[in-house]
């Protein structure tokens, strides 16, 4: 198993993990591409996303395969982006069980900390009947990262959202349901206008405990049209299959009691591992939620 270490770069020093994380999926390979000419042709909003679970090995293996026709996205030099994610979900979790019972209208709601850039988004993600993925994006402060307060622009934001989409939700009903933090790094096909992105250094956090994947694996996600595109013919090629899998939905399944069993749980009990969270503030009570 290849192991995600943050351990030396040379003596007395220590590489930083988006470094290590680049450095292992062999981002130097490609050609770097700044952010506005990937959110120009490849920033889908209405998608169909496809998720793959593969061995780190594997990850640098297709990286390769792609570097004749993707890009990746480069930031003052900088080709991966720590992501923190904060989660709001109702007090018995509709969100979570809309995802967990494979409900044709899903949903989410979250901030999404870019953290090297402080920049700060609300987002809502639904699917429409056709299942492509519609994602809903409207900027905040970086120091509201965690937060959705009533009577706010962001609160309006996300009733507006949940209400077209037939979401019997409002921002009143959320409240904090879990934190997702990753390290990612973005390609983008540009002729093509579709994306993928590789996520590592994967952690769920709740109640001061947390879920973390384990380092020898990688979680890809193609963003595209319903038509597959060329990563995921390579992926096929690898030996990989598309899962149902989705970070939030993992990170409940482990850390909160009395949930009901689910497919993705047995998969993450092969891939996560748990236990207190090292830099945690002392832990609210846990809750045991009914089935």
């Amino acid at each position: 198993m290849t192991v995600i270490s943050t351990t030396t770069a040379g003596p007395g020093t220590a590489a930083e993990p988006g470094e290590v994380f680049a450095r292992l999926l062999g981002l130097d390979e490609l050609r770097g591409v700044p952010l506005a000419e990937v959110d120009a042709v490849a920033a889908l909003q209405h998608r169909v996303d496809r998720k793959y679970l593969i061995p780190a090995q594997s990850a640098a293996r297709l990286v390769g395969e792609l570097a004749g026709t993707h890009h990746v996205l480069d930031i003052r030099g900088r080709r991966t982006t720590e992501y923190r994610s904060t989660y709001f979900d109702t007090a018995h979790l509709a969100a979570w069980r809309a995802h967990n019972q494979g409900r044709r209208r899903r949903w989410k709601v979250r901030t999404r900390l870019y953290a090297e850039d402080r920049i700060c988004r609300m987002e809502v993600k639904t699917k429409d009947g056709r299942g492509a993925t519609v994602k809903h994006a409207h900027r905040i402060e970086a120091d509201a990262h965690g937060r959705l307060e009533a009577g706010t622009e962001a609160a309006a934001f996300v009733d507006t959202v949940l209400l077209a989409a037939g979401v019997d939700v409002t921002a009143a009903d959320l409240e904090t349901a879990g934190e997702v933090h990753y390290r990612r790094a973005a390609l983008a096909e540009l002729d093509a206008g579709t994306r993928l992105t590789l996520d590592g250094l994967l952690t769920c956090h709740r109640d001061g405990r947390t879920a973390a994947l384990d380092d020898g694996y990688v979680l890809v996600e193609t963003k595209g049209t319903a038509r597959p595109a060329p990563a995921d013919r390579c992926l096929l090629a690898l030996g990989a299959r598309p899962l149902s899998i989705s970070k939030y939905v993992i990170g409940l399944s482990l850390l909160v009691p009395g949930l009901p069993d689910n497919n993705m749980r047995h998969l993450a009990r092969t891939r996560f591992h748990t236990g207190p969270h090292p830099t945690a503030p002392a832990a609210r009570p846990e809750r045991t939620l009914p089935e």
